[in-house]
């Protein structure tokens, strides 16, 4: 870990070009928070996403605001914005909910329940009611 943080203070000191390639996540946590701390209020920093970021997270944070010069705050500390930042779609490793509701039908055996867990309230909600008329009653469906 303490080489990590060497690499990310040389690359904010020494400002030289670098691609820094991280598991993003939601920018909640992990090596990414570290990298943003360092350098999104750097001008000369490009941040690209190439995945989904959840409502209320610091990576849709960073999308939304990212543009319009706003800020971000990453453990309790607040950091404009001076990055430029991008997303490319259609890179998600989730399933969408086509997909999801291919999978329940093809399954030989239906669950006695589903816990949809994951995404935005309202595409949650449009899920459990999909699955509701996929599956019927019979099926416990929960958004917990």
């Amino acid at each position: 870990h303490q080489t990590h943080l060497d690499t990310v203070n040389y690359l904010a000191k020494t400002a030289r070009p670098a691609i820094v390639i991280a598991a993003s996540g939601m920018c909640a946590g992990g090596r990414i928070v570290n990298y943003l701390k360092a350098l999104i209020e750097d001008k000369r920093t490009d941040i690209l996403f190439v995945g989904y970021q959840a409502e209320g997270t610091a990576g849709r944070d960073i999308q939304t605001y990212g543009t319009r010069n706003g800020y971000v705050e990453l453990e309790g500390k607040r950091y404009t914005i001076n990055a430029a930042v991008h997303t490319i779609s259609g890179y998600s490793a989730h399933a969408g909910q086509e997909d999801l509701l291919n999978f329940v039908q093809g399954m030989k055996a239906k669950p006695s329940e589903i816990r949809i867990v994951h995404g935005d309230d309202d595409a949650k909600m449009a899920l459990k009611q999909a699955l509701r008329e996929l599956l019927g009653e019979e099926v416990g469906l929960s958004i917990p």
